[in-house]
Order: structure tokens, then C-alpha cells, then sequence
């Protein structure tokens, strides 16, 4: 369960993956290749190198077009 858990650090693996570490310890390889067709805040992140961009903002992952991913749906795929 996501108790408010901020991202702590986020480091690029491969393709459109980042390790993914919480204040709490939960961590894992997040592959975001599945957003890349959700709408047009995320058609630019099919840009490897805009991809790794990202950088930690708000307690999540963000990148410099305004895209992020909720924390808590993060948090879920790092406790899986």
C-alpha cells in the first residue's frame, strides 16, 4: 500500500526504462514503454534521448514537457 511515498531516486537502465527507488526502500526497473502511446503528453518521450530526460519533481518521476506518472502507480509496479 502507497503511503505517500515520494520517488527518492530515479536512475535510466535501457530503452524506456528507469530504476525507480522509494523514501522507503520499495524499488524496481519501471519499463514506461506502455505511456509512450497514451495522448500527446507522452509522444515525446518516444525521443530516447528527451526519454532521459526525467528527473524526480513532486515526489515522482516528471520530465520537461510537464508528462509524469502518479507516484502511487509507480509504488505499485515497484511492490510487484
Amino acid at each position: 500500500m502507497w503511503n505517500l511515498n515520494d520517488v527518492q531516486k530515479i536512475e535510466y537502465k535501457s530503452d524506456y526504462s528507469f530504476l525507480i527507488i522509494f523514501d522507503d526502500g520499495a524499488s524496481a526497473v519501471v519499463d514506461f514503454s506502455e505511456y509512450l502511446q497514451r495522448g500527446p503528453v507522452f509522444a515525446p518521450l518516444k525521443n530516447l534521448d528527451f526519454f532521459r530526460k526525467a528527473r524526480i519533481e513532486g515526489g515522482t518521476i516528471a520530465w520537461p514537457n510537464g508528462a509524469d506518472i502518479a507516484p502511487e502507480t509507480l509504488y505499485e509496479k515497484c511492490k510487484q
